[in-house]
C-alpha cells in the first residue's frame, strides 16, 4: 500500500513537471558526497518552488536518501517549535537540538531536510544559521525554499563559502511555458498568448489555463511585468468562477492565513460550511493541509488587495467575524495546538511593525545575532559615540558582567551597524539591577505593580545605531524586529517589557499604536540628559492576549472593558469604582485571568485561599454571592457551571 503510494506520488511529480533542468542539476549535487551542505532556493511566489522541492525529493528517495520536509508556515518561529516539530518528523519528540542532531546522523548515508516557506522563518534565521547548522552532521543536506533571498551573511561567514549553494528560481522559458500549458489541456495554437500573457511564471500559466478553458474568447494581458500578470490573471480567474458560491467563498477567504470550516461559517453563515470548504479545496491554487486549507499567496494577495480596494466594509466585515471565531476557538485550545491560532491571529494585524516579523515581504538588509567577544571593540566605539560617560559605562557594565544580554546588528556585508540589550527580571542578580539607575526605576515600578508568580518582565535595556543613536532607524526597526522573536519565545510567561530612549516622543505614535504607554516621573537623569522609561503590560493573557487587543483595536472591535483595576483593587462599574475584601479580589482576579473558561471550585480554593486551605468548597460560592452583589447589572457575566464551577463572561 506505502509503495504504490509512493509509486503514484512520483509519477505524478514526474508528468507535472516542466523545466528547471539548470536548478536541479544545482540541487542534484547536494547529493554527492564532496556537494555543498546548503542550499537557498529563493523567488518569488507561485514561481515553482515547491514543485521543485517535490522534484528534488522525488530524485532524493530514488538515489536513497531519507527526506525530511518541514512546511514553515505550520511551525513557531521559535527554537523550541521548530525542534518540536523536527522532533516529530524524525522521531525524536520533544528532544533537544544534540538529541535530534544525533538522529539526524543515524536516518542512513545522506538525509535531505527540506523547509518550505522559509521567509515566515525570518526570526529564526541567526539561532538556525549559527546554532543548528553547524551542528548538522555531514550526512545531512539543508535546502531552504524561500521567496527572499538568503542574508550575505550565509556566504561570507568564514568557512562557509563553498558549503552554501544560493539557486534562485527563474521565471519558464517560453517552450517550457507552452509544454506545461500543454500539459493541462491547452492547444498549441492558444498556448504562446497564454505563456506571453504568463510571463513564464508556473501559477500564473495553471491560472490562465483553467480560465482559457472556460472562456475561450479571452483577451489576456500581454505587456505588462511578471507580477501584474499574476495579480491580472488571478482576478480574471475569480471573475470567470462560473459557481457564484464557490466565487462569494474565495473572496471572503483570502482574509484568512488558514481557512477551517469554523471559520467559514463565521464568515458566511447563511452558507452550509463543509460544502463552502469543498468547493473551496477544489479549486487549482487551493492547498489541503492538516489542519485546514491554504489558499496560495500569489493569489491570495491580490484578490484580499482589490476586495480591500473595491469593497473595504466587507473586507472589514469577514476580518472581524475571523477575529471572533479565532478569540473564541483559541480559549479552549490545546497548547500544541497555540501556534496556529496565534500564527492566524498575527494575519488580521496589519501593523507593519508586529506583521513584517512574522509574514515578511521585504528582504531583510541587516542581521541580529548574539554579540560575541570579538565584537566588544565595535560594541564600545557605538556606545561611546553616542552616550555620555556615565550612561556609556553603566551599559558597558552590563557588556562586562552580562555579554549574553548583548545582541548586534550586522550589515549586508558583515559590519556592525548596532546593538541592544535586553534582559530578563527572572534571570539577573537583583543587586545587579539596582546598581544601574534605569532598571532599578523598573524594578521598583514592579514593586509598586507585581506581577502574578511564574510571570516575567524583559528590560530592553538599550538600543543604539552606529549613525543614529537611539533615534528611528533601519537597526532599530531591525532590532523592533528582533524583539518579537523574545516575545515568542517566552509566552505564555511574559507579561511586561521597558523600554527607555532619549528621545521617546520619537516613537509616541508607533508605541501607542502598541500598547506602550510612557511611565510619568520614572525619569532617570544621566549625563544631563533625562532617559524616560514606557512599559507595555501584555496583560494575563501575555503576547497572544495582546495580539488578540492589537487585531481588536485595528478592525474597530471594542472589547468589553475590564470590571477589575488589579492594582486599586476595585470593581469598575458604570455607575464607579467598588471595593474588594481580600478574597473577593483574589476570586475576581482569577476569574479575569482565566475568561472564557471554566474555573473549578477545587482550583479557587487553591489558588485564592491557598493549598492547604480545608474548608468546604461552599465558601467560594459565598464569596461569589456578594461579588455578584457588587458587580450588580454585571452580575450575568459570571456564570455558574453546574457540576463544575464558574466562567466569566
Amino acid at each position: 500500500m506505502w509503495q504504490w503510494m509512493s509509486d503514484l506520488s512520483t509519477s505524478r511529480a514526474y508528468q507535472t513537471f516542466v523545466g528547471r533542468n539548470s536548478e536541479l542539476d544545482i540541487l542534484r549535487g547536494l547529493l554527492a558526497r564532496a556537494g555543498p551542505q546548503v542550499a537557498h532556493v529563493y523567488g518569488i511566489a507561485g514561481i515553482g518552488k515547491t514543485a521543485l522541492m517535490d522534484m528534488l525529493a522525488v530524485e532524493a528517495r530514488d538515489a536513497g536518501a531519507s527526506v525530511i520536509r518541514l512546511d514553515c508556515r505550520h511551525i513557531e518561529p521559535t527554537e523550541t517549535g521548530f525542534l518540536h516539530a523536527l522532533g516529530g518528523a524524525v522521531g525524536g519528540g520533544g528532544s533537544g537540538v544534540d538529541t535530534l542532531v544525533e538522529r539526524l546522523s543515524q536516518l542512513g548515508p545522506t538525509v535531505l531536510l527540506a523547509l518550505d516557506t522559509y521567509e515566515v522563518f525570518r526570526l529564526l534565521d541567526t539561532w538556525l544559521r549559527q546554532v543548528f547548522v553547524p551542528l548538522l552532521p555531514d550526512n545531512v543536506r539543508i535546502v531552504f525554499f524561500s521567496r527572499q533571498r538568503p542574508l550575505d551573511v550565509w556566504f561570507s561567514a568564514p568557512g562557509w563559502g563553498r558549503l552554501v549553494q544560493c539557486v534562485p528560481v527563474q521565471p519558464l522559458s517560453p517552450t517550457e511555458s507552452q509544454s506545461l500549458l500543454s500539459l493541462h489541456g491547452i492547444p498549441e495554437e492558444e498556448s504562446e498568448s497564454l505563456a506571453r500573457a504568463a510571463h513564464g511564471h508556473p501559477l500564473a500559466l495553471k491560472l490562465a489555463a483553467t480560465a482559457s478553458r472556460e472562456n475561450h474568447a479571452r483577451c489576456w494581458p500581454q505587456e505588462t511585468v511578471l507580477q501584474h500578470a499574476v495579480d491580472e490573471l488571478s482576478r480574471m480567474f475569480l471573475a470567470d468562477v462560473d459557481d457564484p458560491v464557490s466565487r462569494h467563498v474565495l473572496q471572503g477567504a483570502v482574509v484568512l492565513r488558514r481557512v477551517t470550516v469554523s471559520l467559514l461559517q463565521s464568515l458566511f453563515p447563511e452558507l452550509a460550511p463543509q460544502d463552502a470548504y469543498e468547493r473551496l479545496r477544489r479549486l487549482p491554487f487551493v492547498d489541503g493541509v492538516h489542519d485546514g486549507l491554504i489558499i496560495h499567496e500569489a493569489v491570495r494577495d491580490p484578490l484580499a488587495r482589490s476586495l480591500h480596494a473595491s469593497d473595504p466594509s466587507r473586507y472589514l466585515d469577514y476580518r472581524r467575524s475571523a477575529w471572533r471565531q479565532l478569540v473564541s476557538e483559541s480559549q479552549s485550545a490545546a497548547s500544541d495546538d497555540l501556534w496556529r491560532y496565534t500564527a492566524d491571529m498575527l494575519y488580521l494585524i496589519e501593523n507593519p511593525v508586529v506583521r513584517e516579523a512574522f509574514f515578511p515581504t521585504v528582504t531583510a538588509l541587516h542581521t541580529v545575532e548574539a554579540a560575541q567577544p570579538q565584537d566588544g571593540e565595535a560594541l564600545t566605539g557605538i556606545v561611546r559615540a553616542h552616550d555620555g560617560r556615565q550612561a556609556g559605562d553603566l551599559l558597558l557594565q552590563w557588556w562586562r558582567c552580562l555579554p549574553q544580554a548583548f545582541s548586534i546588528v550586522r550589515g549586508r556585508t558583515g559590519q556592525v551597524e548596532g546593538l541592544y540589550c535586553k534582559l530578563r527580571s527572572d534571570q539577573v542578580e537583583s543587586s545587579w539591577l539596582r546598581s544601574d539607575p534605569v532598571t532599578a526605576q523598573w524594578c521598583a515600578h514592579l514593586e509598586q505593580a507585581p506581577m502574578r508568580s511564574g510571570e516575567v518582565a524583559l528590560f530592553c535595556r538599550r538600543w543604539l545605531s552606529l549613525e543614529e543613536g537611539d533615534s528611528p532607524s533601519e537597526i532599530q526597526a531591525a532590532i523592533w524586529l528582533d524583539l518579537k522573536r523574545s516575545y515568542m519565545e517566552l509566552r505564555p510567561g511574559l507579561r511586561r517589557v521597558y523600554l527607555t530612549a532619549t528621545d521617546l516622543g520619537a516613537y509616541r505614535q508607533v508605541a501607542q499604536r502598541l500598547g506602550f504607554e510612557v511611565l510619568a516621573g520614572w525619569e532617570v537623569e544621566l549625563d544631563g540628559f533625562s532617559y524616560p522609561s514606557a512599559v507595555l503590560d501584555f496583560g494575563p493573557a501575555s503576547v497572544d492576549g495582546w495580539l488578540s487587543d492589537l487585531a481588536a483595536a485595528e478592525l474597530g472591535i471594542k472589547r468589553d472593558p475590564s470590571l477589575l483595576d488589579v492594582e486599586a483593587r476595585q470593581l469598575t462599574l458604570a455607575g464607579g469604582r467598588v471595593a474588594l475584601t481580600p478574597l473577593e479580589f483574589g476570586v475576581m482576579r482569577y476569574l479575569v485571568e482565566h475568561q472564557g473558561k471554566a474555573v473549578s471550585r477545587r482550583e479557587l480554593l487553591q489558588h485564592v485561599w491557598g493549598t492547604h486551605y480545608q474548608g468546604g468548597s461552599n465558601v467560594v460560592d459565598a464569596v461569589v454571592r456578594t461579588l455578584r452583589r457588587k458587580l450588580g447589572s454585571q452580575s450575568a457575566r459570571v456564570e455558574t457551571l453546574t457540576g463544575v464551577g464558574y466562567r466569566l463572561r
